[in-house]
């Protein structure tokens, strides 16, 4: 077993199972079961700022996320989180495949949105150190670039990566809106039945606007109990007006649950839906 393996006992896990992907279940429509989760801090900030690696979760609830994602086929985060971090996204759980258990079962296909392919992975990259030991899968790339670098799409290629298009509108700004519809259909499509979005901000906060919250069935958040302080990169999706022009809440969930975890809260709920 891995020295750095994770241990989440099923006395841990009791609390989850309503909220997450039933094993071996299917859904009849062309979207997977989508679970949005982050760690925030009080004042609703992920990190101190833009690009800024900021620890926010206990240990407990660290093993949580890691359990989390061994129970979904993909873990999906923007190119900025990407570029920051260089992240892993594997499940180091114990007993998960590389940690304790032959093969790769049960490790999550990690999803990078990157819609112009600026994301500069290397060989050194964690996601591809992991591949080579075996602890890990290669990452999806999305991107609205129709023909990325050649070097890339062979590193991808080596390790069983891939790049994917999805539809993307420019925004006014100059930026990518993603059509999170057209993407969800297009894993689903290619055997992601489950998604663990886990950010970062833009990502967050895109789908917890009116026109894509509907896609979530899930959303698990761990909070912290710190104050990050004024000029953090914050979950606040853009306010919705009435026909009278009447400012209202963006979104609120629903079947809220509160669960005590370490240091740490955790909530679990769902997005109630406007009409």
């Amino acid at each position: 077993m891995s020295r750095d393996a994770l241990q989440f006992s099923e006395s841990d896990r009791g609390f989850l199972e309503p909220h997450l992907p039933r094993e071996g279940s299917t859904s009849d429509n062309d979207l997977p079961f989508t679970t949005l989760t982050f760690a925030t801090s009080l004042d609703s900030s992920l990190a101190l700022s833009p690009g800024a690696r900021t620890v926010l979760s206990g240990p407990q609830s660290k093993a949580m996320t890691h359990y989390l994602r061994s129970r979904h086929d993909g873990i999906l985060i923007g190119v900025g989180t990407a570029v920051a971090d260089d992240p892993g996204l594997n499940c180091r759980i114990a007993g998960v495949g590389g940690y304790g258990q032959d093969g790769l079962s049960g490790q999550p296909r990690p999803v990078v949105i990157d819609p112009t392919a600026r994301w500069e992975f290397s060989e050194d990259s964690k996601l591809f150190q992991l591949c080579r030991e075996g602890r890990g899968l290669a990452p999806w790339v999305i991107t609205a670039v129709e023909k990325p670098s050649p070097q890339k799409q062979a590193l991808l290629d080596k390790y069983g990566g891939r790049f994917l298009s999805a539809k993307m509108l420019r925004t006014h700004t100059g930026g990518h809106q993603v059509d999170w519809r057209d993407l969800f259909t297009t894993l689903k499509s290619n055997d992601l039945k489950s998604i663990m979005v886990e950010g970062g901000g833009q990502v967050i906060n895109s789908l917890l606007s009116p026109a894509y919250m509907s896609l979530l069935d899930s959303v698990i958040v761990t909070i912290a109990p710190t104050w990050l302080g004024q000029g953090g990169v914050v979950v606040s999706p853009a306010r919705r007006f009435d026909e009278g022009g009447n400012a209202m809440s963006a979104a609120r969930l629903k079947n809220v649950k509160w669960y005590p975890f370490g240091e740490d809260v955790v909530l679990c709920g769902q997005v109630i839906v406007s009409d």
